[in-house]
C-alpha cells in the first residue's frame, strides 16, 4: 500500500543534477578502508537492494503461476472455494476460528462477496505480474492467497504452500526495481529530472492509499484480520510506512530521513531474499531425506506407481513407455533423491550449483508434463530462480527485449526505415538502464544496479 513518491527512482539522472538521494556507497574493493570485508559487506546489504532480477523474476513467477491457476479454475471456482463446495462456510468458519486463519472470505457468505475477492485477487496477480503499482498489488496479492486458499485448505497441494509462504516473503521485497511497470515509470521520472521539469503528478497512489487505508481501518475495528498477530502488524507498518515514504520523499528528498528508509527497506529486502533462499533448501533438504526413508525410494521403484495412476497420467502413452522401463524409472528415482539432496550443499561451489539448478529445472519441467501438474511445477521452478545468476537473467531480457521489438517491428503500420512513419523513437529503443543492467570492470551483472527509494515499489503506493 503506496503513496507515490513525487520525485521517484533516480535512474538515468547525471551525478551534477542534484536528484540522487544520499546513499552509502560500498568502499572499492582493496581500498582497506576501516574494517576490511565486514564493513564492506554491511555497506553493501544497507546501500543496495541485492538481486533485483532474481526478485523480478520471483515476482513474475509466482505472480503467473497463481493467475493461470485462477484463470483454469474459473469454471470450478463455486465449488472449489465458493459457496456450492462441499467445505461449506460454516464448516470454513469453524475452522478458521479454531486455527485463527486469516480470510477475508470468512466476512461473509454472500456469493457477491465472494466473486469480488476472486476477481480481485486475479486482478492483482495481473497487475503484480506486471509490476504496475508493486507495493500496493504485493499486499493485496498476498491477501487473495491467504483468504482464497484458508477458505478450503483440503484443496491444496505442496505448490500452494510455496505459493502461500512465497505471497507473505513478497510483501517485504524491492521487487520492481527492473522488468516492471513501475521502473519503467520510474525511469520516465528520472529523465524529466535530468533536464529541469518537475514530476508528473500521480493521483492514482493517494487514491489508493487512503482506499485501503479505510478498508484497513474497518477491518481491524471489527476483527476482521484473523487471530494472529503477526498479520495486522505488517498490513500496518505498511500501510504507516508508505505515509512515511511519501512525506520524506516530499519534503526531503536528500535528507538523512530519506536515507534511513533506503537503509531499512534494502535490510528488508535482502533478509527476505535470504529467507527465500534458505525456504527452498529447506523445501528440497525434507524432500529428500523423507524419502531417502522410504523403502519404494531405496528400491528404486518409487516412480513406477504414480506413472501408472490415471490421475497422474495426462499421457498415458508417453507413460506407459517410461514406465517400462526398469533402468529408466531406477535412474529417475535416485536421481530424484541425490539432486534433492545434495542441493543445499552446492551452493557453494557456483558452477556445480548451477548445473544442479538446470537438473532440477528440468526435473519440475517433466513433473508437470508427466504427472500433470503444471502449477506445483511452475511454483517450484518460480522459488529455483531465486538461485538464476545475474548474468544469465540480464542476457535473458536483452534477448526478449530484441525478440519482442522484431516481433513489433514486424507489425502493419511499423516501418524498420529510420525517419519514415511508424519507426520507433531513437530514446525509446534506446535500453533502459534498469533493463540493460550495470556492466562494471567487463563484467556483466558484476554490480548491482544502483536503484533507491521507488524502483523497488516503496514509495506511497508504488
Amino acid at each position: 500500500m503506496t503513496i507515490p513518491s513525487p520525485t521517484g527512482p533516480q535512474k538515468a539522472a547525471p551525478r551534477n543534477a542534484g536528484t540522487q538521494p544520499a546513499v552509502l556507497r560500498p568502499a572499492a574493493p582493496g581500498s582497506g578502508g576501516p574494517g576490511g570485508g565486514p564493513a564492506r559487506a554491511l555497506q553493501r546489504v544497507t546501500a543496495y537492494a541485492l538481486g533485483p532480477y532474481q526478485s523480478a523474476v520471483v515476482r513474475i513467477g509466482f505472480a503467473a503461476t497463481y493467475l493461470f491457476f485462477l484463470l483454469r479454475e474459473l469454471p470450478n471456482r463455486h465449488e472449489l472455494y465458493g459457496p456450492d463446495g462441499p467445505w461449506h462456510w460454516d464448516l470454513a468458519r469453524q475452522l478458521t476460528n479454531g486455527n485463527e486463519a486469516f480470510s477475508v472470505l470468512m466476512w461473509t457468505d454472500s456469493t457477491v462477496w465472494f466473486e469480488a475477492v476472486y476477481a480481485l485477487t486475479l486482478l492483482s496477480a495481473a497487475a503484480l505480474l506486471l509490476g504496475w503499482r508493486t507495493r500496493t498489488m504485493s499486499v493485496l496479492f498476498m491477501v487473495g492467497v491467504l483468504s482464497v486458499q484458508n477458505r478450503s485448505i483440503f484443496m491444496g497441494d505442496g505448490g500452494d504452500n510455496v505459493v502461500h509462504l512465497m505471497a507473505i516473503y513478497l510483501v517485504l521485497t524491492r521487487c520492481a526495481q527492473v522488468w516492471s511497470l513501475d521502473a519503467r515509470r520510474a525511469a520516465r521520472a528520472a529523465q524529466r529530472a535530468a533536464v529541469g521539469l518537475p514530476p508528473p503528478r500521480d493521483i492514482v497512489g493517494p487514491v489508493l492509499w487512503v482506499l485501503l487505508g479505510c478498508v484497513l481501518v474497518a477491518a481491524t475495528s471489527m476483527g476482521g484480520l484473523g487471530g494472529t498477530w503477526w498479520l495486522p502488524a505488517l498490513l500496518w507498518t505498511i500501510w504507516l510506512s508508505a505515509a512515511a515514504w511519501w512525506v520524506v520523499n516530499r519534503y526531503l528528498p536528500h535528507g538523512e530521513p530519506r536515507t534511513l528508509l533506503d537503509v531499512l527497506a534494502n535490510l528488508a529486502h535482502n533478509a527476505t531474499l535470504v529467507v527465500i533462499m534458505v525456504e527452498v533448501c529447506l523445501i528440497y533438504a525434507t524432500a529428500g531425506w523423507y524419502k531417502i526413508q522410504g523403502s519404494r525410494w531405496q528400491d528404486g521403484t518409487a516412480l513406477y506407481y504414480p506413472l501408472n495412476l490415471d490421475y497422474f497420467t495426462p499421457w498415458p502413452a508417453l507413460s506407459d513407455i517410461l514406465g517400462a522401463s526398469g533402468l529408466m524409472v531406477m535412474v529417475l528415482t535416485y536421481g530424484t533423491v541425490i539432486v534433492q539432496v545434495a542441493f543445499p550443499f552446492t551452493l557453494f561451489n557456483r558452477r556445480v550449483k548451477n548445473v544442479l539448478l538446470v537438473v532440477m529445472i528440468c526435473e519440475h519441467a517433466g513433473i508437470a508434463l508427466l504427472l500433470g501438474l503444471p502449477f506445483f511445477s511452475m511454483a517450484m521452478i518460480a522459488a529455483d530462480a531465486v538461485f538464476l545468476p545475474t548474468a544469465f537473467l540480464m542476457w535473458l531480457g536483452a534477448r526478449t527485449t530484441i525478440g519482442g521489438r522484431r516481433l513489433l517491428s514486424g507489425l502493419p503500420g511499423r516501418s524498420r526505415t529510420p525517419g519514415k512513419p511508424g519507426t520507433p523513437d531513437v530514446a525509446h529503443e534506446a535500453a533502459d538502464p534498469a533493463e540493460a543492467g550495470p556492466v562494471e570492470a567487463g563484467r556483466g551483472g558484476a554490480e548491482e544496479p544502483r536503484l533507491q527509494g521507488g524502483g523497488g515499489g516503496h514509495t506511497l503506493v508504488g
